[in-house]
């Protein structure tokens, strides 16, 4: 007998009352375990997608099953078993960071001797136990984004929603909260599906990816077959101590040095920044900011563009 999908997507549409069609017939199949990104342009449909896993909002036809519980027929059972991160922050600033998630806990039936050592856990692994007694509204940004993410983990769901969670977020910051999530899908195997729009981050942790476009998949594959269709991309790093010595690293297709405190690294299929990384920190020598030189997820998306007009024209000519 197979497995059953975490997330089971089926003829899924969205129609809203003003005529517009935010999803055409998505049908999508996450399995159990797996760290999967949802990739897309603005106003392709991600939003709406998540909102229907949410219980937003209903959609216009189409079924959702969590771990095999029937979203729409029995919403209670399903989402015991979904965390969701949302963009906005839309907890209550007037409240404790540990009280947060104790409060969220009682909403899944947990009690507070229970829900306590968890919060204790997760605002440890999350850098926040120092603030527990916070009120939330004191928070920086990055402190606010790993409480979302420790609210949405407290009653244990098997199934995490991240949406675009560490935008505006420091590249140091950036890093340690992609080790945090490899390491709950890998050590207590939740499955993770990932929004951003940094394809190196969804690079760096997702296997499989799937694109939306015009609320429709247009891609959904293997994250080594996607890459292997792009072209090479440059990453620039800005340095926050100078760099007195060349960096040589034979993983990398090239690495040029335009200053001492810049260094900019060019990576072919299959090469990744860890070596870079690797090597910085031996010289104690911390990355401030990175950017894309060359935007791979903008050529992928230009791409979807072209084909669909592509498409479009070709209908045109056979009258259709």
């Amino acid at each position: 007998m197979s497995e059953v999908p975490a997330l089971s997507i089926k003829h899924l549409s969205k129609t809203y009352a003003n005529g517009f069609s935010a999803l055409k017939d998505v049908s999508l199949t996450v399995p159990q375990g797996g760290f999967f990104a949802l990739l897309g342009p603005n106003g392709a449909g991600k939003s709406t997608m998540i909102g229907i896993i949410s219980s937003l909002f209903k959609p216009t036809n189409g079924s959702v099953h969590i771990f095999g519980a029937d979203l729409l027929a029995n919403p209670s059972v399903a989402k015991q078993y979904l965390g969701v991160v949302p963009q906005e922050f839309n907890f209550n600033q007037f409240e404790k960071v540990e009280d947060i998630l104790i409060t969220q806990a009682g909403y899944f039936g947990i009690s507070a001797k229970e829900s306590k050592p968890r919060a204790e856990r997760l605002l440890k692994a999350l850098g926040l136990w120092d603030k527990r007694d916070s009120m939330s509204r004191e928070l920086s940004g990055g402190m606010k984004r790993r409480l979302m993410i420790a609210r949405a983990l407290i009653h244990k769901p098997k199934l995490l929603i991240l949406d675009e969670p560490t935008a505006g977020v420091d590249i140091e910051l950036r890093r340690s909260m992609w080790e945090f999530m490899q390491q709950i899908n890998i050590e207590e195997n939740t499955t993770i599906i990932l929004t951003t729009h940094y394809l190196e981050e969804a690079e760096q942790l997702c296997k499989r990816i799937a694109i939306l476009d015009h609320g429709e998949i247009r891609i959904n594959t293997e994250m080594k077959d996607l890459l292997a269709q792009l072209s090479v991309e440059t990453f620039v790093l800005d340095l926050t101590q100078p760099l007195t010595q060349p960096l040589v690293i034979d993983k990398v297709t090239e690495i040029a040095q335009p200053d001492e405190l810049t260094v900019e690294v060019t990576l072919s299929e299959g090469e990744t920044l860890n070596c870079v990384f690797e090597q910085l920190t031996k010289l104690d020598i911390e990355v401030a900011s990175m950017r894309n030189k060359s935007n791979r997820l903008e050529e992928l998306f230009m791409r979807l563009v072209d084909k669909n007009i592509q498409n479009e024209d070709s209908m045109k000519e056979a009258g259709l």
